[in-house]
């Protein structure tokens, strides 16, 4: 996706709910995009939510912001897909499917008949099968069509880290990998805070592995436990999706835990699955060697496994 400097950057978001508006709003702060257009179903909502924030533009860095149609999509320089049912309570993120299904169909079809140029980016839930589902319909590179998969998940983990070892979160280097669910699971082995392995850090005591599987398991009831007290997430992976785009629009090849096609690494093929990924202009390539525990491997595998399984469902239905 090269970017002529002298061209104004355009972003479209599907979808103008509690994700998408919370996401234009973080997004209209960074001065990132010259351009935001949101689209959805609802003229009347994405309006209002352009309306309600327009109004506030003599407090951020210039930019232009409307609601639009499809036709937008054919120049955006990302597309970022946060249209679909909301998860409810207690409800796995893969009982979402069958409701979001025929949304996610309908939007890639749009976006499909536009020929797009640009980068597409899945956030709607379950996110790892529906980033299958929009790379199929459109038929686009693996590339260019992933989800956001984990990048939320290692935040909230890093979040639980550096409160148990006192140290500043930005120094702390951990990821959730998988699918971004109940089979998601913390890559241990490859943890660290700045250059030195976690359970070499001394300055602290060192985590037990009570501990590791109690952190583990606040990160995956993170969004249920959120879900509960207030009825949907959206300011942290609003934050989250600012930092995706960023590095696509500012060419940054930043490390993320972004779920895209996945063709053979690990022993794993043909499913869309968060791993570490290089995420710049051209999208989303495949971190190479990195290198997990014999458990991790087996737990990756289980996990696109059970992705695998849904989404056979999902074809046969």
């Amino acid at each position: 996706m090269p970017h002529n400097p002298w061209q104004q950057r355009k972003i479209v978001i599907v979808g103008a709910g509690s994700v998408g508006a919370t996401f234009a709003f973080a997004l209209a702060q960074t001065g990132d995009f010259e351009e935001i257009v949101i689209v959805d179903s609802n003229q009347a909502l994405s309006e209002g939510q352009v309306l309600d924030l327009a109004q506030g533009f003599c407090f951020m860095p210039t930019t232009k912001m409307r609601a639009g149609g499809i036709e937008d999509y054919a120049d955006a320089d990302v597309i970022v897909i946060t249209a679909g049912s909301k998860q409810r309570p207690d409800e796995s993120r893969l009982n979402l499917l069958k409701r979001n299904q025929k949304i996610m169909c309908s939007i890639a079809d749009d976006i499909k008949s536009q020929d797009p140029k640009g980068v597409i980016l899945v956030v709607s839930n379950p996110v790892d099968i529906l980033t299958k589902v929009v790379l199929e319909r459109t038929g686009l590179p693996a590339n260019r069509v992933f989800g956001s998969g984990t990048v939320l998940d290692s935040a909230r983990l890093r979040y639980y880290l550096a409160d148990r070892m006192k140290v500043d979160i930005h120094n702390v280097h951990a990821y959730v990998l998988g699918e971004h669910g109940d089979s998601e699971f913390t890559a241990w082995s490859i943890a660290s805070i700045g250059c030195i392995d976690i359970d070499q850090y001394s300055l602290t005591e060192p985590l037990t592995q009570a501990e590791k599987a109690s952190i583990t398991e606040n990160v995956q009831r993170s969004a249920y436990k959120i879900i509960e007290a207030k009825g949907s997430t959206y300011f942290a992976i609003g934050m989250a999706l600012v930092k995706i785009v960023s590095a696509i629009i500012k060419d940054k090849k930043s490390l993320l835990t972004v779920s895209r096609l996945i063709t053979g690494q690990h022993g794993i093929d043909d499913v869309c699955i968060s791993l570490p990924c290089i995420v710049s202009k051209d999208g989303a390539q495949l971190m190479p060697n990195i290198h997990l525990s014999t458990e991790e491997q087996q737990q990756l595998v289980e996990s696109a496994n059970i992705l695998k399984e849904q989404y056979a469902t999902l074809q046969v239905e």
